[in-house]
């Protein structure tokens, strides 16, 4: 199987990521139970967000993550929040890895982060999945849509989880957030995004459901089994909290209408020829496995809302990738090659917002 090259393995520490692997190696051994040896460190090339580092000692291995260093958008890189829901889903139909211990304390190695298991398996990035066969790719497009309904099926009080997020409101207090999280990142203007700004607030959808969301759920945000199509951990959680599964389940949803020139799309690829199923019996799917027993369980401009709404959404990230990169600090060499994807996307949202207006 190959994955893209840019975005598998590690490479050396870099220079904008350095700490003082003395302090961490002290650290692990007070906090983490069974460790000992000498550490090695090495940096995962992929990730535009939170660096994640391979550590190895003692014949054991490790990754962390924690917050990249520097001047951050208000609650981005929330380590603490990834942390604490890995630890609450063990034991679910959600597969995660292991959280070994959290450290808030900058003055370890300049910055917050979390120890966690290494999980071993593929990371997959093209979502036509070219090397794959046909009957695989069906099986893990099946797969993806399992782990989530597993995800959304999760009582969150049950897993300790009832105050991970503000009851109510959740789709205006994310076009607000995200609104905010635009403005901080703004790098130039998009006269796209403006229009969005001003359309979504008005156009509210009214239901109001309330889950575990994991924010960011894509294909390159899991881990296969090395042989098998069966996903071993669920990645990324750093934007996870309570709210709407369908405003989740739409984000996840963006790669049936972005083509794979434009994003890490598939729209326009031949999905019967390839075995991936189209976005219509993938929703069916997703709605029959959380219990939703009508064909569609919302409507046509509440969907295409909650599309829009994770396009802007998604155009902001890329703005604060793009901020990242030019304050010399963000985790990917290809940061600033992904942030010029705001303005296309952002038009590419305002024509649908505009498709939604016309189906009122």
């Amino acid at each position: 199987m190959s994955d893209s090259a840019e975005f598998t393995g590690t490479r050396p520490v870099a220079a904008a990521h350095a700490f003082d692997i003395g302090r961490l190696e002290d650290y692990m051994r007070m906090h983490v139970e069974g460790f000992s040896g000498a550490l090695e460190v090495a940096q995962f090339k992929g990730g535009q967000s939170n660096p994640t580092f391979l550590l190895k000692a003692g014949g054991e291995t490790y990754v962390m993550r924690r917050k990249p260093p520097g001047v951050l958008l208000p609650s981005a890189h929330a380590v603490d929040r990834e942390y604490r829901v890995i630890r609450a889903l063990a034991g679910t139909d959600v597969p995660v890895p292991h959280a070994y211990a959290l450290c808030e304390d900058a003055d370890v190695i300049g910055t917050a982060f979390y120890i966690m298991e290494y999980v071993d398996g593929r990371v997959l990035w093209d979502p036509a999945l070219p090397d794959m066969t046909r009957s695989e790719r069906g099986a893990i497009y099946d797969e993806l849509n399992r782990v989530m309904a597993a995800l959304h099926s999760v009582d969150p009080a049950a897993v300790g989880l009832a105050d991970y997020g503000k009851p109510g409101n959740y789709v205006e207090r994310q076009v607000a957030r995200w609104t905010k999280q635009y403005r901080a990142a703004e790098t130039e203007r998009i006269e796209a995004a403006d229009n969005l700004i001003e359309w979504l607030p008005k156009h509210l959808p009214s239901d109001d459901e309330s889950r575990i969301v994991h924010g960011d759920y894509r294909l390159d945000n899991v881990i296969l089994d090395r042989t098998a199509t069966r996903i071993v951990s669920v990645l990324d959680w750093e934007l996870s909290t309570l709210g709407h599964p369908l405003v989740d389940f739409s984000y996840h949803c963006l790669a049936w209408r972005m083509a794979p020139g434009e994003s890490r799309g598939i729209a326009g690829l031949d999905l019967a020829a390839l075995g991936i199923p189209d976005e219509a019996h993938y929703v069916k799917t997703y709605l029959e496995r959380t219990g939703h027993t009508s064909a569609f369980a919302v409507s046509e401009v509440d969907w295409g809302y909650y599309l829009v709404f994770n396009m802007f959404r998604l155009v902001g990230i890329l703005q604060g990738i793009t901020a990242r990169a030019l304050q010399g600090n963000a985790s990917s060499a290809s940061a600033l090659e992904a942030g010029k994807r705001a303005a296309p996307l952002a038009q590419r949202a305002w024509a649908l917002a505009c498709e939604v207006d016309a189906m009122r």
